[in-house]
């Protein structure tokens, strides 16, 4: 049985799992459409995780997924944090205040914490993926006892490799045009900057579907890559202006723009993020995801108590003008090959 009938999917089309944007209401819409709506649960506690997930049960009988981060722990460098705090201070005062005194390593990675992972385990949702690495062989173990189908993003074939070799069902190939964070295992290693379609078929030969990420915006997009070997399409920019999304007034603007940057500036890691104040800080010598989240959003909740909402973290792809407005179960319909 392929992935597609095995998650109950009747259109190839994932919703992806953008934390902080993805909501119970979106992922549920989506999965009543016939497509696999997806909560992105790195930036939620174990509490709010559980009623994410309840919620989305209860607004659908169909199959979801989440998303786990699993970065490498930060071996922190105060003196590279109070650099950066330094090199912010002028936008910091742009807005009458000061940066941070210390930085906080907000998300622990799933690698370092089992507390969310405790909360999907009770949960049992259809598909879990995870993004920045791979979890620990006991946490597969305890993910596999549960019956969850398991993924994990790729940006390269060496990923890949690794995906395959832990003994995961599926792999998520994430070309450079993706909006959000790159999943990269390191992010200061090597990247090819493949595109999706490019990066899909180095890694068809693995032997695993592969879900293609990145650029995937109508109908056309998502016939292109299930053409390639594709055995769905996973989109997260085409459904920023979904009414069920959490996608911010500031945000929702700025995507009609069209221009988006890689940056690590707002979080430590890369991501790619519709073009504002933030994008044009330089980001070399930023200390490190997470912390380097905190003084961006210290900086974004400086800036918006004076009513300004250029310092987001506005994550996009770079098809991000052809969004539309509608709610995401017509968006699931108009990306059905």
């Amino acid at each position: 049985m392929d992935i597609i009938a095995r998650l109950g999917m009747q259109v190839p089309v994932i919703q992806a799992p953008m934390a902080g944007v993805s909501t119970p209401a979106l992922a549920a819409a989506v999965s009543n459409a016939g497509g696999l709506g997806s909560l992105g649960l790195a930036a939620m506690t174990p509490e709010q995780a559980a009623a994410a997930m309840a919620e989305t049960r209860r607004l659908t009988a169909r199959s979801y997924g989440v998303n786990l981060f699993c970065h490498q722990p930060l071996r922190r460098d105060p003196a590279a944090e109070a650099r950066w705090l330094d090199r912010l201070a002028p936008h910091f005062a742009r807005f009458g205040a000061t940066p941070p005194a210390a930085l906080a390593d907000a998300y622990p990675s799933t690698l370092e914490s089992d507390a969310l992972l405790d909360q999907v385990l009770a949960a049992a949702p259809a598909l879990v993926t995870f993004h920045f690495g791979l979890p620990r062989p006991d946490q597969i173990a305890a993910l596999r006892a549960r019956g969850c189908l398991l993924g994990a993003t790729a940006t390269s074939l060496a990923e890949g490799d690794r995906i395959r070799d832990a003994g995961l069902d599926l792999i998520v190939a994430q070309g450079w045009q993706a909006g959000g964070h790159r999943g990269i295992f390191d992010p200061d290693g090597p990247d090819e900057r493949l595109d999706t379609l490019g990066l899909l078929q180095q890694l068809l030969p693995l032997g695993l579907p592969v879900v293609a990420a990145g650029a995937i915006m109508d109908a056309d997009d998502s016939r292109r890559a299930l053409e390639a070997g594709a055995a769905a399409v996973q989109c997260g920019t085409a459904f920023l202006l979904a009414p069920e999304a959490a996608t911010t007034p500031a945000h929702r603007a700025a995507l009609a723009r069209g221009d988006t940057a890689m940056t690590r500036a707002i979080s430590g890691r890369p991501a790619r993020s519709c073009t504002n104040d933030f994008t044009a800080i330089p980001d070399r010598e930023s200390p490190g995801y997470p912390v380097t989240y905190a003084a961006g959003k210290a900086l974004n909740a400086a800036a918006l108590a004076r009513g300004v909402t250029s310092y987001g973290a506005q994550w996009a792809g770079t098809g991000c003008a052809r969004a539309v407005a509608r709610p995401a179960a017509e968006t699931v319909a108009a990306l059905a090959p």
